[in-house]
C-alpha cells in the first residue's frame, strides 16, 4: 500500500522568517555553449539555446512550489536578475550588502537565491529503416542554490543540484517530428522548471510517497484483520491484531501480527509504539530464521525507517516552532 509521510525540510529557518525572497544570482551560459545536435549522423556547428529563460523558469517554479507548500506567510520573485558579469561558469554567493539591501527593498527575511544553474544538452534526430524518424533529447543540469539571512557573513545553507530529463518520440517525418519534440529553447525552459519544482523540498516541509505492507492469513481473524486494515479503520485493526498477537504461540504468527500492529500505530501516528512493534516482529524473525530472508530485510528496512520518522517528527516541530 502506499502512504503519504510529512516530512521536514533539510534547512530549517529561524523563527522570524516569515517571508522569502528568491532572487536569480545566475549567469545564463552563451547560447552556442552546452548543446550538442546530430541529425541524420551529421553533428550540426550552427546549434544554438538560449538559457536566459531558463533561469526565470527555474526561479518561477521554485517559488510556486514553496508556495504551494504553505509554509511560509508570504514567497516573492524578484523582478531582476542579480548578477551583471559574463562568468557563466563562476558560482558567485550574494554578499551580506546585496542580501540586506534585497531584503529592505522587499521587506523579505530571507532570500533563496540561484547562484549558477548549467545545462548540457544532447538532441539526435535518425531514421529506422521502416521509413520513420526518432527524435532524443537528453539534458543534464547541474546548480547551486543557497538561502542567506540579512546580518550573516556566510550562506544558511547550500544546496548542491543535479538531474536529467528526457524526451523520446517518433514520426513518419522530420517535419512532423518538429511538432511533437520541443525545440531546444523550449526543452531548457522545461528542464529549468524541473528542477525548480524539485530542489523545493530542500525548503520546506513536504509530503512524500512511500510504501507499506501488511500480513495476511487464510483463517477467518486473519481476514477480518485484514479487512479491517485495508479499509484503514486503524483503531478496528489493531484492537484486531493484538487478539491474534496475544491468543497464539506460533512465533511466525506474532511476528507478522506484529509488524501489522506497527503500522497500524504509525497510521495513527504513534511512532513510538510503532517502531516498539516493529523491533519485536524484527527481532523474532532474526531469532528463529536462519540467515538473512526476504521478512528479516524488510523489517530491518522498517525499523530504520520508523526511526527515521521519529528524528523527522522531532525535527517537523522544531521548525514549526512546537515543543
Amino acid at each position: 500500500m502506499t502512504i503519504e509521510t510529512y516530512n521536514p525540510s533539510e534547512v530549517t529557518f529561524p523563527e522570524s522568517v516569515g517571508k522569502v525572497l528568491i532572487v536569480n544570482n545566475a549567469v545564463p551560459q552563451p547560447a552556442d555553449s552546452g548543446y550538442e545536435y546530430t541529425l541524420m549522423g551529421v553533428k550540426q556547428d550552427t546549434c544554438v539555446a538560449v538559457a536566459d529563460s531558463a533561469l526565470f523558469y527555474a526561479c518561477r517554479s521554485l517559488g510556486k512550489s514553496i508556495v504551494d507548500a504553505d509554509y511560509f506567510n508570504d514567497v516573492l520573485l524578484y523582478h531582476d536578475a542579480v548578477r551583471e558579469d559574463k562568468e557563466y561558469l563562476s558560482d558567485v554567493k550574494l554578499t551580506p550588502e546585496q542580501v540586506t539591501s534585497l531584503c529592505e527593498e522587499t521587506g523579505t527575511e530571507a532570500v533563496i537565491s540561484l547562484d549558477r544553474l548549467l545545462f548540457e544538452m544532447e538532441k539526435d534526430v535518425f531514421t529506422f529503416p521502416e521509413g520513420y524518424v526518432m527524435g532524443n533529447i537528453k539534458v543534464d543540469i547541474a546548480g547551486v542554490v543557497r538561502c542567506y539571512l540579512p546580518g550573516r557573513s556566510n550562506p544558511l545553507a547550500t544546496v548542491y543540484m543535479s538531474d536529467s530529463i528526457f524526451w523520446n518520440e517518433s514520426a513518419d517525418d522530420p517535419g512532423m517530428l518538429k511538432y511533437i519534440l520541443p525545440d531546444a529553447n523550449s526543452a531548457l525552459c522545461t528542464a529549468g522548471d524541473y528542477i525548480g519544482a524539485k530542489v523545493y523540498v530542500n525548503f520546506v516541509p513536504h509530503w512524500v510517497n512511500e510504501s507499506r505492507w501488511y500480513y495476511s492469513g487464510m483463517d477467518s481473524r486473519w481476514k477480518e484483520a485484514a479487512v479491517a486494515t485495508a479499509g484503514e479503520k486503524w483503531t478496528l485493526a489493531s484492537e484486531r491484531w493484538s487478539a491474534i498477537y496475544n491468543g497464539t504461540s506460533n512465533w511466525k504468527k506474532k511476528a507478522k501480527s506484529a509488524s501489522n500492529l506497527a503500522l497500524c500505530y504509525e497510521m495513527e501516528g504513534d511512532l513510538k509504539k510503532a517502531y516498539e512493534w516493529a523491533s519485536l516482529s524484527y527481532d523474532l524473525f532474526k531469532k528463529n530464521i536462519k540467515g538473512e530472508d526476504n521478512n528479516t530485510k524488510l523489517l530491518e528496512l522498517y525499523v530504520e525507517t520508523l526511526m527515521n520518522r521519529i528524528r523527522s517528527d522531532q525535527k517537523l516541530n522544531m521548525q514549526f516552532g512546537e515543543e
